[in-house]
């Protein structure tokens, strides 16, 4: 079949040819094709992120690197790094203040979608891009990863009777649909979770702890430090967190491949655990509303809202949805990643 194809049929044809696959390889292809083909974020998009809610969350995430990197010893040839930057926002936000902190670093994207590079230029011109992190330089690295983690595939594995399987996608018509799959995967569910009830389900993502390990590589040779923000948990744990978002709403995530954007929520326990294997020191996760009051968001919403007197009322109100517990204070997390020798981000509690 063409690769002009749309994507469901395609995934169709390789389902009929070669039977039922993983849901990673599913939400792999389906990512790919939906990040490529459009800016998902915004009113007019599927989702908002934090740095869209509000200019201080980036402000935040600036002043913590380039204070990191202030008390690193302030190394000139430290560079930038993000991660799935979205439109640049994040970045050009965290720029302005890194420059005010004496630090104007190159900055390096690693971003595929050629939709978003686009956008991503028009905010922060000068970057460079890779396609992956195996080309980053080779030079202290400051890290950011803003909902990065948990668009990449996960793999799903399911209590069957009395052993657990792998979820896999079958297809008729058209119609995506998950099953499990014939063989036993008993040997890599962690021994405390083996005697969960039938239908349960446990999470991994091969991928998430394949770039965090590389990650971790590259800051304990060169140095540097990385913040990880996402929304997820501290597994190992139980359940189903596979969804889809459509025009900021939720939708079925076997439908219409392609055209929604897939995410799993993101096991901090295993990317730090994957950080700590490659010599690395991780820190958290805290608690994105308590990280971000520990940055001085409270201080900030003030100025700004002195600032722009008539805003005030709309500059609380993104302040409260990045950091109250029932909005994205609590269910969202921050991550720290530092090299040997590398001091930790603030934020993090002793």
């Amino acid at each position: 079949m063409s690769e002009d194809a749309p994507l469901p049929e395609r995934l169709a044809r390789a389902i009929t040819l070669g039977g039922p696959i993983p849901v990673s390889q599913f939400m792999a292809a389906a990512n790919a094709h939906y990040y490529a083909t459009r800016d998902p974020l915004g009113a007019a998009g599927d989702f908002t992120t934090a740095p869209e809610i509000s200019q201080m969350f980036g402000e935040l995430v600036g002043a913590a690197l380039a204070d990191v990197w202030a008390r690193a010893g302030s190394p000139e040839d430290a560079v930038y790094v993000e991660l799935g930057p979205g439109r640049g926002t994040l970045a050009a936000d965290a720029l302005r203040v890194m420059a005010k902190a004496g630090l104007t670093p190159e900055v390096h994207f690693v971003e595929t979608s050629p939709v978003l590079r686009k956008a991503q230029a028009e905010r922060v011109p000068g970057a460079t891009w890779h396609d992956t992190i195996d080309s980053l330089p080779d030079a202290p690295l400051l890290i950011v990863a803003n909902e990065f983690f948990d668009a990449l595939p996960i793999v799903q594995i399911v209590k069957r009777g009395e052993g657990w399987v792998e979820r896999r996608v079958a297809c008729q018509d058209l119609l995506f649909l998950p099953v499990a799959g014939r063989e036993t995967v008993d040997t890599i569910v962690p021994e405390d979770l083996r005697d969960a009830p039938a239908g349960s389900v446990i999470e991994t993502s091969p991928a998430s702890v394949a770039v965090m390990r590389g990650l971790a590589r590259k800051l304990r040779a060169q140095g540097g430090a990385m913040l990880a923000i996402d929304y997820g948990y501290e597994g190992p744990a139980i359940g189903d967190t596979l969804q889809a978002v459509r025009g900021h709403a939720f939708a079925n995530p076997f439908d219409t491949p392609g055209e929604v954007d897939l995410t799993a929520h993101v096991d901090f326990a295993t990317l730090a655990a994957a950080a700590q294997a490659e010599g690395c020191h991780a820190f958290g996760p805290a608690d994105q509303g308590v990280w971000l009051e520990a940055l001085g968001l409270s201080a900030r919403t003030e100025a700004l809202s002195r600032a722009q007197p008539g805003r005030a009322a709309e500059i609380a109100a993104a302040a409260a949805r990045l950091s109250r517990p029932e909005q994205m204070g609590t269910l969202f997390k921050v991550l720290g990643v530092a090299a040997p020798g590398w001091p930790a981000p603030a934020g993090f509690a002793a």
